[in-house]
């Protein structure tokens, strides 16, 4: 029965199975008492692939870049094409004068 009283006063503990935190839980108000995180999991092993992790991503936002700055060069051209074709498909499509509107088809 000492036992019993113990966990009462303690708590127990319940694990994340999804980023294994510890929960401890005081079963008689049903709360979280306390909230220990998992510990954080180390991105690179060591120094040399960290610094080669950053290489690679200065090379790929140096590529991002230079297509963006590729594609503003191309802005021009390709929205005056896309206005003279509207502007062609306006002029061949014929005028249907008003435009209809909801009320109108009943």
């Amino acid at each position: 029965m000492a036992k019993s009283k113990v966990a009462k006063a303690i708590g127990f503990e319940v694990s994340c199975p999804d980023c294994g935190a510890v929960l401890r839980i005081d079963p008689v108000t049903q709360s979280v008492i306390s909230h220990t995180p998992a510990p954080r999991k180390r991105t690179f092993e060591d120094l040399a692939s960290a610094a080669e992790g950053m290489h690679a991503q200065d090379a790929r936002r140096d590529s991002l870049f230079a297509q963006s700055v590729e594609a503003q060069k191309n802005r021009d051209d390709i929205l005056s094409k896309k206005f003279e074709e509207a502007f062609r498909k306006a002029k061949e499509s014929p005028d249907t004068g008003k435009p209809l509107r909801e009320f109108d088809l009943d």
